[in-house]
């Protein structure tokens, strides 16, 4: 039993940047989605037609890419 799992620990390291890669996608889809609807209810309220929706969604783009480039840097930095 301890045989098999000293060989799958060098496995799950090998897909350990994948599954977080494919994280900050979700992530960076949810968060733009949620900002993109946060920003068209802003402009159904204020009657202001894509201004909010545009801006929110920019920035939550900004935000997520910014932060997945900032995680990015600090884990090569590790390694």
């Amino acid at each position: 039993m301890t045989t098999t799992q000293k060989t799958q620990k060098p496995i799950y390291n090998q897909y350990h940047h994948i599954m977080a890669i494919s994280a900050w996608g979700f992530v960076i889809a949810f968060a733009s989605f949620l900002f993109l609807y946060l920003g068209f209810k802003i402009d159904q309220y204020f009657g202001t037609a894509p201004n909010f929706m545009f801006g929110m969604f920019f920035l939550a783009l900004f935000l997520t890419i910014g932060r997945l480039y900032q995680e990015a840097w600090q884990r090569r930095k590790d390694v």
